[in-house]
């Protein structure tokens, strides 16, 4: 296989200037909620980027599972690895890639732990399995076999069979405030249009195309 020879047309959409709205967020919400009608698989998956403290950059997928006006939220181990990047810059980038529809956003912003409240809210509407898994992992550490952490869940079942499962201390959200929003439609002949909202100082919002 050539992976110079793997190419598409993409003939889906364009972006209308015109008909775009002041602010991304409405723009946002409408791309996503076309993504899920689509059908794609988990169209709220994002790929987050990180810095350590050395500089160096780290991606892996998480799902959003909030947004308004605030930010946008996702929920993860505070005990991470991308959280010890976020308690060290909380400068990150997001990453929505819908290729079904030729569409992807990137979001730049600066993340903060949302409060305790607001992550208890989501965390009893996790499925059962989920808010045990967030006890049985220590996330992002060196374990020595998948069997460890059946054994830590199969505890934790035990320990929670009631079926009350409290929030641990050490999960929780954040939030994403974003700074700016790149919308990106894949159009014909690699000539794509690219639309940056920024944000000023003062919350207003200004648009710019940029050349694919």
């Amino acid at each position: 296989m050539e992976l110079a020879d793997l190419r598409r047309e993409y003939t889906k959409n364009g972006l209308d200037e015109g008909t775009m709205p002041e602010g991304p967020l409405p723009l946002f919400e409408d791309w996503i909620k076309t993504a899920a009608e689509a059908d794609l698989p988990e169209p709220n998956a994002m790929v987050l980027a990180t810095v350590n403290t050395e500089g160096r950059p780290f991606t892996r997928t998480v799902l959003l599972k909030q947004m308004d006006a605030r930010g946008l939220v996702f929920y993860t181990n505070f005990e991470s690895r991308k959280a010890k990047h976020i308690e060290d810059n909380p400068r990150v980038s997001l990453l929505f890639l819908w290729l079904g529809l030729e569409r992807q956003v990137s979001v730049n912003g600066r993340a903060q732990r949302v409060p305790t409240a607001e992550s208890l809210k989501y965390f009893v509407t996790r499925p059962f399995g989920s808010r045990l898994g967030a006890w049985s992992s220590p996330q992002s550490r060196v374990i020595t076999s998948r069997s460890l952490l059946e054994a830590k869940l199969e505890e934790m079942k035990r320990k929670f069979r009631g079926g009350e499962v409290p929030l641990p201390s050490y999960w929780g959200g954040y939030r994403v405030v974003p700074e700016s929003f790149e919308f990106w439609q894949g159009r014909q002949n690699r000539l794509h249009d690219r639309f940056l909202y920024t944000r000023g100082g003062d919350g207003t919002w200004t648009r710019d195309r940029l050349a694919p």
